[in-house]
């Protein structure tokens, strides 16, 4: 989608590193597991520099058991980082009729895989647009297009971070 922050992160990150590129791997309604399937090959493909992690949410709408969410977070974490990557988590949120504990623990699980295996991680970066309706799509889970910038910013400082100065503005 040309109007999806990931597209956007393309366009900002060709600007500042013209020899960059962004691939975009994901599947629409795919899991921790899924994904955990699909990386290595990727991995061995695109050779990359860095990978974001945004997988998870899925799993919370199917309420996944946590300990199998976090081990293919863990999985997809180690991978990137034994394939010379760094690793940037993008934490979901599981829906909140599945109860505190669960989504309590759904939370806490992406600081954990980031804080045991050394990774970045940023909190759920839907949050500060998804209580405005004008900024969600009808479904009131997914954010529409006027989002799509927003949420390219609330990503962008960590990537300079973990990418170097030289991306900065």
């Amino acid at each position: 989608m040309e109007q999806g922050w990931v597209h956007l992160l393309s366009q900002k990150l060709k600007a500042r590193a013209p020899e960059s590129s962004v691939v975009n791997a994901s599947i629409s309604g795919d899991t921790t597991g899924g994904g955990a399937r699909r990386l290595p090959a990727l991995l061995k493909e695109h050779e990359p520099t860095l990978v974001i992690i945004e997988l998870g949410g899925n799993d919370g709408l199917r309420a996944y058991p946590i300990k199998q969410m976090r081990t293919h977070l863990t999985e997809m974490t180690r991978a990137s980082q034994n394939a010379n990557a760094k690793v940037l988590l993008l934490a979901a949120e599981a829906p909140p009729n599945l109860g505190r504990r669960y989504t309590t623990m759904f939370r806490d699980s992406y600081a954990q895989v980031a804080q045991q295996d050394d990774a970045a991680v940023l909190p759920f970066i839907v949050e500060h647009v998804f209580l405005s309706e004008q900024l969600m799509q009808r479904d009131g889970t997914h954010p529409n297009a006027e989002a799509q910038p927003l949420l390219l910013n609330v990503v962008w400082p960590t990537l300079v971070t973990l990418l170097g100065d030289s991306l900065n503005e």
